[in-house]
Protein backbone atom coordinates (compact mmCIF):
# COMPACT_ATOMS: atom_id res chain seq x y z
CA UNK A 1 0.00 0.00 0.00
CA UNK A 2 1.36 3.48 -1.13
CA UNK A 3 1.58 6.17 2.06
CA UNK A 4 2.20 9.28 0.48
CA UNK A 5 4.81 11.21 2.17
CA UNK A 6 6.89 13.44 -0.35
CA UNK A 7 9.53 14.75 2.27
CA UNK A 8 10.68 11.11 2.76
CA UNK A 9 9.90 11.10 6.79
CA UNK A 10 9.17 8.59 9.05
CA UNK A 11 5.07 8.27 10.09
CA UNK A 12 6.64 9.33 14.08
CA UNK A 13 8.50 12.21 12.56
CA UNK A 14 5.42 13.62 10.34
CA UNK A 15 3.37 12.89 13.62
CA UNK A 16 5.89 14.97 15.48
CA UNK A 17 5.67 17.86 12.89
CA UNK A 18 2.07 17.85 13.04
CA UNK A 19 2.42 18.13 16.90
CA UNK A 20 5.05 20.79 17.15
CA UNK A 21 4.79 22.87 14.43
CA UNK A 22 8.26 22.51 13.27
CA UNK A 23 8.91 22.02 9.78
CA UNK A 24 12.80 22.71 8.50
CA UNK A 25 11.76 22.14 4.67
CA UNK A 26 9.52 25.99 4.36
CA UNK A 27 9.99 27.25 1.44
CA UNK A 28 12.47 30.26 1.97
CA UNK A 29 10.65 32.77 -0.11
CA UNK A 30 7.48 32.91 2.42
CA UNK A 31 8.28 34.91 5.45
CA UNK A 32 8.38 32.91 8.80
CA UNK A 33 5.33 34.67 10.14
CA UNK A 34 3.23 34.44 7.16
CA UNK A 35 4.15 30.53 6.51
CA UNK A 36 3.15 29.18 10.00
CA UNK A 37 0.19 31.14 9.64
CA UNK A 38 -0.45 29.58 6.73
CA UNK A 39 0.57 26.13 8.13
CA UNK A 40 -2.00 26.84 11.11
CA UNK A 41 -4.98 27.52 8.92
CA UNK A 42 -4.23 24.28 6.80
CA UNK A 43 -3.49 22.02 9.69
CA UNK A 44 -6.54 23.53 11.66
CA UNK A 45 -8.85 23.09 8.25
CA UNK A 46 -7.90 19.41 8.10
CA UNK A 47 -8.85 18.65 11.61
CA UNK A 48 -12.13 20.21 10.53
CA UNK A 49 -12.29 18.20 7.68
CA UNK A 50 -11.30 15.32 9.24
CA UNK A 51 -13.80 15.75 12.32
CA UNK A 52 -16.81 15.91 9.40
CA UNK A 53 -15.54 12.93 7.82
CA UNK A 54 -15.36 10.86 10.72
CA UNK A 55 -19.09 12.39 12.32
CA UNK A 56 -20.41 11.50 8.79
CA UNK A 57 -18.92 7.88 8.28
CA UNK A 58 -20.77 7.29 11.62
CA UNK A 59 -23.97 8.03 10.51
CA UNK A 60 -23.82 6.57 6.66
CA UNK A 61 -21.46 3.69 7.51
CA UNK A 62 -18.62 1.99 4.75
CA UNK A 63 -21.47 0.38 2.59
CA UNK A 64 -22.58 3.67 0.90
CA UNK A 65 -19.54 4.18 -0.79
CA UNK A 66 -18.11 0.62 -1.14
CA UNK A 67 -21.47 -0.63 -2.19
CA UNK A 68 -21.54 1.56 -4.65
CA UNK A 69 -23.13 0.36 -8.30
CA UNK A 70 -19.65 -0.10 -10.20
CA UNK A 71 -17.55 0.29 -7.16
CA UNK A 72 -16.26 2.35 -4.66
CA UNK A 73 -13.92 4.73 -6.88
CA UNK A 74 -16.72 5.46 -9.63
CA UNK A 75 -19.34 6.10 -6.70
CA UNK A 76 -17.00 8.91 -5.67
CA UNK A 77 -16.52 9.68 -8.89
CA UNK A 78 -20.51 10.61 -9.19
CA UNK A 79 -20.64 11.90 -5.84
CA UNK A 80 -17.78 14.64 -6.58
CA UNK A 81 -18.77 15.63 -10.14
CA UNK A 82 -22.24 16.26 -8.34
CA UNK A 83 -21.12 18.73 -5.89
CA UNK A 84 -18.92 20.74 -9.02
CA UNK A 85 -21.52 20.91 -10.77
CA UNK A 86 -23.45 22.54 -7.93
CA UNK A 87 -20.84 24.89 -6.96
CA UNK A 88 -20.45 25.72 -11.23
CA UNK A 89 -23.88 26.30 -11.01
CA UNK A 90 -24.29 28.43 -7.28
CA UNK A 91 -20.95 30.43 -8.68
CA UNK A 92 -22.40 31.29 -12.34
CA UNK A 93 -25.08 32.80 -10.27
CA UNK A 94 -23.29 34.87 -8.10
CA UNK A 95 -25.03 32.91 -5.55
CA UNK A 96 -22.46 31.79 -3.14
CA UNK A 97 -24.95 31.98 0.50
CA UNK A 98 -27.47 28.93 -1.44
CA UNK A 99 -30.39 28.71 0.68
CA UNK A 100 -30.14 24.58 1.69
CA UNK A 101 -26.50 24.07 2.01
CA UNK A 102 -23.76 26.41 2.28
CA UNK A 103 -21.32 26.91 -0.58
CA UNK A 104 -18.87 26.09 2.02
CA UNK A 105 -20.00 22.49 2.85
CA UNK A 106 -19.43 21.49 -1.31
CA UNK A 107 -15.64 22.30 -0.74
CA UNK A 108 -15.80 20.26 2.20
CA UNK A 109 -17.46 17.35 0.80
CA UNK A 110 -15.21 17.26 -2.14
CA UNK A 111 -12.02 17.37 0.03
CA UNK A 112 -13.57 14.30 2.00
CA UNK A 113 -14.26 12.37 -0.67
CA UNK A 114 -10.58 12.93 -2.25
CA UNK A 115 -9.42 11.53 1.20
CA UNK A 116 -11.86 8.93 0.92
CA UNK A 117 -10.44 7.76 -2.49
CA UNK A 118 -7.32 7.63 -1.19
CA UNK A 119 -8.36 5.45 1.51
CA UNK A 120 -9.50 3.11 -0.96
CA UNK A 121 -7.13 3.27 -3.09
CA UNK A 122 -4.88 2.24 -0.11
CA UNK A 123 -6.90 -0.09 1.07
CA UNK A 124 -7.59 1.17 4.33
CA UNK A 125 -11.43 1.60 4.12
CA UNK A 126 -13.91 -0.96 5.31
CA UNK A 127 -15.57 -3.12 2.53
CA UNK A 128 -18.77 -2.90 4.97
CA UNK A 129 -19.14 -6.69 4.63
Amino acid sequence: MADYNPLGRTRAEREELCCSGKDSSSNATHSSTNWAEFELNVRDTMLELGDLLIKKHRDYGAKNISNSPYGATQGLVVRMWDKIARIVNLTKQGNTTAENEPLEDSFKDIANYGIIGLLVLRGKWDSGN
